[in-house]
């Protein structure tokens, strides 16, 4: 039985923070307009800031661990009450998870203020503390399969320790430990998408569910693992761009084969789930084109990786997003009509940022303008309408 308070005490705690994904998703959404809006701005050189790591670093870390990991934060502190049947984090405690991804981000953006390690040790802190606040129900009701996300929230800390260590220390890339970062959410995004795609899909078009074909899942999540732990080890062993192309091109192969048995043709009318299908065949053909680029240098890799942070992290996030606030905020699963402008734009702000350049180098800027537009429009679309729903308690009364 759900351990639920009474409704009177739930009152006394403000909507926002009455569980993890009513702060996180809408404040991550908010930064990552900002944080776009931001970098175009320093990439043009209208404004002059310097960040830890420069604008450069701060900009991949920030979409990567700032925006990414506060909606993988909400996601799980929200998911782990439906897998315990245990109340989730709420009030002071969400409250200070909350302020300890604000001051990581504040902090990133005035390192002349807090000191260099300090900002670190601030922005360090956050998933740690997430992992705990995870694990402490799942320990206590020795729910161990969902135990699986506290050592990838480790994993997540240690790509992101060793992307600050390469502000420090030369021996660390900046370019391998950010893609460590890129290739976890990858995986993350895999593992969670294998797990409700089939069931979403057969739920909102009223068809059979897909079965899973457990070899399938396991090359599809594990050979992204093996690309993620060999940019992880990058500082020790090296790295091949044979070998990372080659298995970039076999999982791609993998993600597609899962994708066509989940059906994707049968949800081109219902925009939630069109959009989870488009950010996975986002994440499947980068993942096959970014083989290609690494075995055939003339091909731009940094152009590509877009493919999975816009399309694939970027069009996932919304698409989630925008399902679970409204099921978590007593809704009917039918998001606003002009949420599918959103979904639209995020899908062309990928391929515009990875193609564009790519084809036209001479109109990068402008193609780095029109995607970071796309992108931002999404992102406010969905601030503007799902932001009163997770200001404001549940529709149908009930507590979360």
């Amino acid at each position: 039985m759900m351990q639920i308070t009474d409704l009177k005490e739930e009152q006394k705690t403000p909507p926002l923070l009455r569980l993890g994904f009513r702060p996180f998703f809408l404040s991550g959404a908010i930064f990552g307009v900002f944080a776009i809006l931001l970098w175009v701005l320093m990439y043009r050189g209208v404004i002059s800031l310097s960040p830890l790591g420069g604008a450069y670093w701060w900009h991949i870390h920030e979409m990567i661990f700032g925006f990414g990991c506060a909606i993988v934060a909400g996601f799980l502190l929200t998911a782990v009450q439906n897998w315990t049947g245990m109340r989730g984090v709420q009030g002071t405690t969400l409250l200070l998870l909350f302020l300890l991804w604000l001051a990581g981000r504040i902090a990133l953006l005035t390192p002349e203020i807090f000191g260099n390690v300090l900002v670190t040790i601030l922005d360090l802190s956050f998933l740690p503390a997430v992992a705990y606040v995870l694990a402490k129900p799942i320990l206590a009701i020795k729910q161990y399969r969902n135990l699986f996300f506290v050592p990838l929230l480790t994993l997540f800390t240690l790509a992101n320790l060793e992307m600050h260590l390469s502000v420090y220390n030369n021996s660390f890339s900046i370019i391998y430990s950010a893609y460590a970062g890129l290739m976890l959410m990858t995986f993350l995004m895999s593992v969670m998408a294998g797990r409700v795609a089939p069931m979403f899909t057969a739920n909102g078009t009223k068809t059979t569910k897909v079965t899973p074909i457990a070899w399938l899942d396991i090359a599809a999540n594990g050979s992204l693992a093996v690309l993620m732990i060999s940019l992880l080890l990058e500082p020790v062993v090296g790295f091949s761009a044979t070998f990372f192309g080659a298995l970039l091109i076999i999982a791609g192969c993998f993600q597609t084969l899962r994708w066509l048995r989940w059906r994707p043709w049968i949800t081109l009318q219902v925009p939630l789930l069109w959009s989870l299908h488009a950010s996975m065949k986002f994440i499947s053909v980068g993942l096959i084109l970014l083989g290609v680029a690494y075995l055939i240098p003339t091909v731009p890799t940094n152009h590509i990786w877009h493919l999975l942070t816009v399309g694939g992290m970027g069009g996932l996030i919304l698409a989630m997003i925008s399902r679970v606030s409204l099921g978590h905020t007593g809704r009917n699963l039918v998001p606003p009509k002009t949420m599918t402008i959103a979904y639209i734009a995020i899908s062309l702000a990928a391929v515009v940022r990875a193609f564009g350049p790519w084809f036209m180098p001479e109109k990068t800027m402008m193609f780095i303008d029109i995607s970071a537009t796309l992108w931002m429009l999404a992102f406010i679309i969905f601030i503007v309408f799902y932001g009163p729903m997770l200001m404001t308690a549940r529709k149908d009364g009930r507590p979360g």
